[in-house]
């Protein structure tokens, strides 16, 4: 009899142990999944909202970038996003400045940031508009990166399709503002200092540059508002999906 109730018990107790282990383990995994996410969101948080709240925190943050840059010196009297002179022209700025032409200079640099402030006001669609595309992973993975995860990425995956469709923007921009009637007496007048390299930049790709570098800046400006300040969440699906916390 004992030698069975051993066999029994042999056979009985690591199943026990089993579901024991089993049961803990779920519990475990499951406090893992949920882990920091506010009971209103508990399996609530769908894989559309986190896709819809995240674009929707980038549209957001676009609009309102968009509405700072584009005002009247949005660019020129923000230091974050003002556009200096060309790097590959700095010589000639230092030396233009030696020979007395500071008001040039700096009538140069004016017009060059009104450009961008211009082109801004017709950008703000066609960055809206990049913010197509983002699978259900991205997703999660940026809703639990850091503070500017989602600008990272778009900056990564819009960048030279945003430049493409500036370009011809800037441009009409550029003329608007005839920044080139500053440019060109400029550059011809360095040109012509014997012993200097040649310089002969291209504004519009340069302009284009700057002015969606500049916009990338605040929009992660704002993006990272929005992670950290619930009141910069101004819809319900705002709300609710930065209200989840990383796990």
């Amino acid at each position: 009899m004992k030698k069975f109730l051993g066999k029994v018990l042999s056979l009985i107790i690591p199943i026990i142990c089993l579901n024991i282990f089993s049961c803990h383990h779920s519990e475990h995994l499951s406090k893992i999944l949920t882990a920091g996410v506010p009971a209103s969101s508990k399996d609530t948080l769908t894989q559309s909202e986190v896709i819809q709240g995240l674009k929707e925190a980038l549209q957001v943050g676009t609009q309102k970038a968009t509405s700072l840059a584009s005002a009247t010196d949005g660019f020129f009297k923000n230091p974050e996003i003002f556009i200096p002179w060309p790097d590959e022209a700095k010589e000639m700025k230092s030396k233009l400045l030696e020979l007395g032409f500071s008001k040039q200079v700096n009538e140069f640099e004016l017009t060059l940031n009104r450009a961008a402030e211009e082109a801004s006001k017709k950008a703000a669609p066609i960055f809206i508009n990049a913010i197509t595309s983002m699978s259900i992973r991205d997703g999660w993975d940026i809703l639990r990166g850091n503070d500017t995860t989602a600008t990272h990425y778009f900056r990564k995956t819009t960048y030279q399709p945003l430049k493409n469709e500036f370009l011809p923007v800037v441009k009409k921009a550029i003329e608007d503002v005839k920044l080139t009637s500053y440019w060109s007496p400029l550059a011809n007048i360095y040109n012509k200092i014997p012993g200097v390299k040649k310089v002969n930049p291209d504004l519009e790709d340069y302009t284009a540059s700057q002015a969606i570098n500049g916009l990338m800046k605040l929009i992660a400006k704002e993006e990272t508002t929005i992670r950290k300040n619930p009141e910069a969440r101004v819809t319900d699906i705002l709300k609710k999906v930065f209200g989840y916390k990383k796990s």
